[in-house]
């Protein structure tokens, strides 16, 4: 879900760029959703247009960047575009404002979203926290393969098993169970890092120095790519 997002009282003309990455590893497009609406969830709006930026050079997860910029004149027409940073690449939609909706309907839009806005925020924190948990999980399980040698099998092991247990309570809505779960794995994967600075273990000899520092991938639970205004 890529979310830039615009209020509906917002004093036009008006731009607004923020730059999204993939969600996964040789990711080469992502859909960009143009909604209008006032939900949390890109469902519970209007869909007014879609376009795909393709030709994105394949790279790990979280390292490309796409600036998604919505550009809304005088006249309230749309322009959304998307750009590969790295390629210039670019692809773009406009949107007259007759697609749009027309006053009553944004005044009845308002009013469900501040009716629905304590069960849409607690739809929201679930899907973030799986988020933070795809993300963790994709870190750790490049950490393993990266350590897998160096540590004992038995801390691998547990590290596979919280993995485990974590994508099992992401399958459910238990925002605490999850909450547990992430805990409990980064816990685990501490553990490579405690052991190659200890030394602690197999043949004493010089392995390498740590590898920490890998970029945080920035990237989404959920696959479809949306932006929405």
């Amino acid at each position: 879900m890529l979310h830039c997002s615009t209020t509906w009282n917002t004093t036009i003309p008006t731009k607004k760029s923020q730059t999204f990455s993939t969600a996964a590893d040789n990711q080469t497009q992502v859909g960009i959703k143009v909604l209008q609406g006032e939900r949390e969830m890109a469902t519970d709006n209007k869909l007014l247009g879609e376009f795909q930026l393709e030709g994105i050079p394949p790279a790990p997860r979280g390292m490309p960047q796409i600036e998604v910029t919505f550009d809304i004149d005088a006249n309230g027409i749309v322009k959304v575009s998307a750009k590969d940073k790295s390629t210039g690449k670019e692809q773009d939609i406009t949107i007259k404002s007759s697609g749009g909706l027309s006053d009553s309907d944004i005044e009845k839009m308002v009013k469900e979203a501040e009716l629905n806005s304590q069960r849409d925020q607690e739809r929201k924190s679930l899907i973030d926290l799986r988020n933070s948990a795809d993300t963790t999980i994709y870190s750790i399980e490049k950490s393993v393969s990266e350590y897998k040698d160096k540590v004992p099998a038995e801390v691998v092991t547990e590290i596979q098993s919280a993995v485990s247990d974590l994508r099992a309570a992401m399958a459910g809505d238990d925002l605490d169970a999850i909450k547990q779960k992430l805990e409990a794995a980064n816990k685990a994967v501490s553990k490579i890092g405690q052991h190659m600075q200890g030394g602690g273990g197999a043949a004493g000899g010089d392995s390498g120095s740590s590898g920490g520092g890998d970029q945080t991938p920035e990237a989404e639970y959920q696959d479809p790519k949306e932006a929405k205004m």
